[in-house]
């Protein structure tokens, strides 16, 4: 539309096409300051701090230095960090290839070579941008309010872990971005059907799957639910089985690979079990006694909301009070997801109502599976640390949206002011607040 078309238009159309550049203009901020801080952290970070970048290195390098395309885990080894020669240690890594087969056919050779490793860092920055860029594209898509829109990207942007995960080699940034992939094709497919948002959510799908096992969980969970909710509505066409029905073959393919040669989709290799029990015994966990399934449950959780911000620093009065920020937020949006529910069983709900329903609940049976599987390293090992938020980027922004659909609920302007402000301010506050200083 032209500025002149634009100054004839009718006041309320005005008003709209301002609101919708306002949205815009926040849209392209942000992800322009997220690719900036995660490319200054790719330049700055020290291989050998956090989110096992060795061993995904590692993962690289081996593949390029035998031309293999899916490897068998016990004969990979750990690069040493400062030489970048492999040394005689074991990987512990458990994941499919596809990520690091690619990273290996495009970038150059690792080993000997530490400075390569900024190419890959590099993509991965590449990779977090595009699923950053897609989830937050979800709130343009709905036409949300500028004010409503920042509640639901400035969370997104401020996940403390995502810019540092983003600068790092990590299969997690792969299942980000094809999470956002899935979940922004997701949300189209549920305002209009269409094949060509069919065929992007399938595919974003099979990118976050052939990442890890969690993110097939989470992200199928996602686009699973809101296919089911289409077909319900009579709206999924019979001609789409066969599609759903192959790339659900595709994604699920490495697992069963996995499962055939190690019994296990999740496969426990030699590198883990052995990483496991050194720093079990290290850490004076080995023949400790191992807790009740209750007890390690609120362990669990008690993990899970601290390591929202993770730090290897002391934490404060000021750190550890600050947790009550996104505790309040987790709240505010179980509140939004009984509300999504509500509208969902009265025939009322909207596109973000199936998301906010089909994302909670597969990021719930994820959830549960996790614990299980960490509680039986516990009492098999007495491994107490396993609940890493991270696992879970390929869904945390059904949180926001969640509290979008709480927002939705609340009929009091006064209420709804008072909730928009900490919905906002709340995730900007955590991330000054909740981190230790020097």
């Amino acid at each position: 539309m032209s500025l002149a078309s634009n100054l004839d238009a009718p006041p309320q159309q005005q008003e709209s096409a301002a609101a919708s550049l306002a949205g815009w203009r926040a849209y392209i901020i942000i992800l322009l300051l997220f690719i900036a801080a995660a490319s200054l952290s790719a330049i700055r970070k020290d291989v050998t701090f956090g989110y096992d970048e060795v061993a995904h290195v590692s993962y690289v390098a081996h593949l390029q230095s035998t031309h293999e395309m899916w490897p068998a885990f016990a004969g990979m080894r750990l690069l040493d960090a400062s030489t970048f020669r492999f040394a005689d240690v074991p990987n512990y890594l458990d994941h499919p290839s596809i990520y690091y087969w690619v990273l290996a056919q495009i970038g150059p050779g690792l080993e000997g070579h530490p400075d390569a490793i900024l190419f890959y860092r590099f993509i991965n920055v590449a990779l977090a941008a595009i699923g950053l860029a897609a989830w937050m594209a979800i709130g343009i898509v709905l036409r949300l309010p500028p004010l409503k829109l920042y509640a639901y990207i400035l969370p997104l942007a401020c996940i403390p872990v995502l810019v540092p995960l983003a600068g790092a080699v990590n299969n997690d940034n792969a299942a980000f971005a094809g999470s956002g992939i899935a979940a922004l094709a997701a949300v189209q497919l549920l305002i209009a059907s269409s094949p060509a948002w069919l065929v992007a959510a399938l595919i974003g799908v099979i990118i976050a799957s052939w990442a890890k096992f969690t993110a097939l969980l989470l992200t199928g969970g996602l686009v699973g639910g809101a296919l089911l909710w289409l077909l319900w509505q009579g709206r999924l066409p019979w001609r789409w089985i066969g599609p759903i029905a192959v790339a659900a073959v595709l994604a699920g393919a490495p697992y069963i690979v996995f499962f055939a040669q190690y019994g296990n989709p999740v496969p426990r290799t030699a590198g883990q079990l052995a990483m496991i029990r050194n720093i079990a015994l290290a850490k004076g966990w080995t023949d400790a006694p191992r807790l009740s399934s209750v007890s390690y449950a609120v362990s669990f959780l008690s993990e899970f909301v601290t390591d929202w911000m993770p730090t290897d620093k002391p934490r404060d009065a000021l750190n550890y009070a600050a947790l009550a920020i996104p505790v309040a937020t987790a709240l505010c949006a179980l509140a939004g997801l009984v509300q999504a529910v509500r509208r969902v069983v009265s025939a009322k709900a909207e596109p973000l109502d199936i998301i906010v329903v089909t994302g909670c609940v597969a990021f719930a049976a994820t959830f549960m599976i996790h614990g299980i599987f960490a509680y039986r390293l516990q009492v098999e090992f007495g491994w107490l640390t396993s609940a890493y938020p991270r696992y879970y980027l390929p869904l945390l922004a059904v949180v926001p949206l969640a509290n979008l659909a709480l927002l939705d609920a609340i009929d009091s302007p006064r209420t709804r002011a008072l909730l928009l402000a900490f919905l906002i301010a709340g995730p900007i506050v955590f991330r000054v607040a909740g981190a230790p200083f020097g």
